[in-house]
């Protein structure tokens, strides 16, 4: 079809939650209250093992970011001529969109070009002033470095989603010695928890 471009997105981590942001010693007094668990701070880095495990399952399925960390989205084209939808959320700010044309060669994009729409549903990028959002070059890309996620503290995540990680988390761990279909079961608890979220992301989408 002329004129047709193929639409490819490549979204990217560009890093992980710290290990002071995982909150371990939390963790541990949950699995001791629920199973006898002996917290000597001995099984640390299994347990931030398992609550890193249960967030990348949880974020997976909502399409949020829970602890707030940067992130890079490569797009091929926009959705639209004037908006384009964020791939996950809750959106904190857009760093810097870049132009990289076929011979890969950059361009960074004037922030009074693009507005964000921080919203909870569809966190967007508009064109700025009313205009279009800037053209991707033939045969190149555009690419949004953005930070997402509720904050960058434990408790800035809402008391339900961080009640599922800990649920979940410790699934994991109780079922580590068991077969792989046992290990990557959601709990209905968890299920329930996440519902909220995951009918505001699929009545949203891009």
């Amino acid at each position: 079809m002329p004129g047709f471009r193929r639409l490819r997105m490549i979204l990217t981590e560009v890093s992980a939650p710290p290990s002071a942001a995982i909150p371990v010693r939390a963790f541990g007094q949950h699995l001791r209250l629920g199973s006898g668990f002996s917290d000597d701070g001995s099984e640390d880095a299994v347990l931030e093992l398992y609550l890193r495990a249960a967030m990348a399952a949880i974020e997976a399925r909502l399409g949020l970011a829970l602890l707030a960390r940067s992130f890079s989205w490569t797009v091929t084209r926009w959705q639209s001529e004037t908006s384009q939808g964020l791939p996950t959320g809750p959106v904190q700010s857009v760093d810097e969109i870049l132009m990289i044309a076929a011979d890969a060669s950059e361009t960074q994009v004037i922030s009074t070009a693009w507005h964000l729409v921080r919203d909870a549903r569809r966190p967007r990028l508009l064109g700025g002033g009313g205009q279009p959002l800037p053209p991707i070059p033939r045969s190149g890309q555009a690419e949004i470095r953005f930070t997402a996620g509720f904050g960058t503290a434990w408790e800035s995540v809402p008391a339900d989603l961080r009640q599922a990680v800990f649920l979940l988390a410790a699934h994991f761990y109780e079922h580590r010695n068991e077969d792989i279909t046992a290990r990557d079961t959601m709990p209905f608890g968890v299920l329930v928890l996440m519902e909220s979220y995951r009918a505001m992301r699929v009545g949203g989408g891009l």
